[in-house]
């Protein structure tokens, strides 16, 4: 297999008119947490990072993407980037990335990371060909770090403060390093932070450049509400110009970034199309594998009403399905939940019980019975509200933001009226 990287649109200037790309938005978890950003948004109009409007599994990904290819064939590279990082979800992006290389041998495919929770990945990225990867690296100056980067988590520990810089950074930098042993195109992005960053960045390009990096971006900050940085003024045309003709002294430089979105598809610096958006919204709506038949929704309930109840304490659940005629919701089901204890076992049974559904809405949910059921394909959304409202709209692809809990996990013992030993 000979893939050609000069098609890729984002590090060849000369065929980004040609040539589009798509980011499948499978990775929502980030692990660290930069006081420019704020995923909480989505308009259609705003291009930035961390902003997509679904998040997919990797089947319905690969669902989407064969769908995406008939609307743009002109599609060279497949992408993830978010909108979280890929390596706070390294299950998701690898089984995407191994779908793809599957189905599209010949497809470019690449990352974009913080590069935090790259190191142990990068081998298996080597053989998947994925040809290209990105390193957002904001500063090799930890006293500089500590001022961009509110906090760092790896390996379950939390760090904050010179102590999380220096983490980022010495991961980032031997990743950098050992991309290029393994003979992968590396870019490096940085984004350009006034009274932060900006007379530092020559010291990044001087280092990342001595590591192999093939290109670097120098990107302007976009200023976003709601985040410690909201009132640091974006950088001039001139100071960004003045930056870019600095540091091409030691790396080429890319400078047509459109600052994507984590689901951008088609032509660089051009708006998703609203085919392509309905597409994308069918594949978030499908069963997590859109081959599987689920055609229904299951609930956790006190009383058939209200989403108010946590998995743990659930003693059944009622499913729902769809009236094709009338396009409303209809009770088809109630299912007794396994008896509580048996750990993993009690939830292998649950999802047995609800093979048919593709999703189960609850108050609450532990880490450990959400990850089995992800596992079984379903997905797990905490919620709060009327339950018509909230399946139908899932089955319609309603927006349900209204709805989330501010977590998928809740705490044992944070409004559980349980025993406080877990879910197990």
């Amino acid at each position: 297999m000979t893939l050609n990287i000069n098609n890729h649109p984002c590090f060849n200037d000369s065929s980004r008119h040609n040539f589009g790309r798509i980011h499948l938005p499978v990775a929502p978890k980030c692990n660290i947490q930069c006081n420019y950003c704020n995923r909480k948004f989505d308009c259609m109009n705003e291009n930035r990072p961390g902003v997509t409007s679904k998040v997919l599994s990797p089947r319905q990904a690969l669902y989407y993407l064969q769908h995406a290819m008939d609307i743009a064939p002109n599609i060279s590279v497949v992408g993830i980037a978010g909108p979280g990082d890929p390596f706070a979800n390294p299950d998701e992006t690898m089984q995407t990335l191994r779908l793809v290389r599957e189905h599209y041998p010949d497809m470019l495919l690449c990352v974009a990371t913080n590069g935090l929770d790259l190191m142990p990945w990068i081998d298996e990225l080597a053989e998947l060909q994925v040809s290209h990867v990105t390193i957002t690296i904001n500063a090799i100056d930890p006293d500089i770090g500590a001022e961009i980067y509110a906090w760092v988590r790896h390996k379950k520990k939390m760090y904050r403060d010179i102590e999380a810089a220096k983490l980022l950074i010495g991961n980032q930098l031997e990743a950098l390093k050992r991309l290029k042993e393994v003979g992968v195109t590396a870019k490096v992005n940085t984004i350009i932070l006034p009274g932060i960053n900006d007379r530092h960045v020559v010291d990044v390009a001087r280092k990342v450049s001595e590591l192999g990096a093939d290109i670097l971006n120098c990107l302007p900050y976009y200023q976003t509400t709601e985040t410690v940085f909201e009132n640091i003024p974006e950088p001039s045309p001139v100071l960004i110009a003045d930056i870019q003709k600095a540091t091409a002294e030691f790396l080429p430089q890319m400078k047509h970034c459109a600052r994507c979105r984590a689901d951008a598809a088609g032509i660089i610096g051009e708006h998703n199309t609203e085919e392509m958006m309905q597409k994308l919204t069918e594949a978030a709506n499908m069963p997590k594998n859109p081959e599987e038949h689920r055609p229904y929704i299951a609930v956790s309930s006190m009383e058939g009403a209200l989403i108010n109840q946590h998995l743990g304490e659930a003693d059944r659940f009622l499913v729902y399905g769809l009236d094709p005629e009338t396009g409303t919701s209809r009770l088809v089901d109630s299912r007794p939940a396994p008896l509580p204890g048996g750990g993993q076992q009690r939830w292998e049974a649950l999802a047995r019980a609800l093979h048919d559904c593709r999703t189960l809405l609850v108050n609450g949910a532990g880490d450990s019975p959400t990850k089995v059921l992800n596992a079984h394909g379903i997905d797990v959304l905490v919620m709060e509200g009327i339950i018509e409202e909230a399946v139908e709209g899932i089955f319609t692809g309603k927006d349900l933001k209204h709805l989330m809990r501010s977590s998928q996990i809740h705490a044992c013992g944070t409004g559980c009226t349980g025993t406080g030993g877990g879910c197990g």
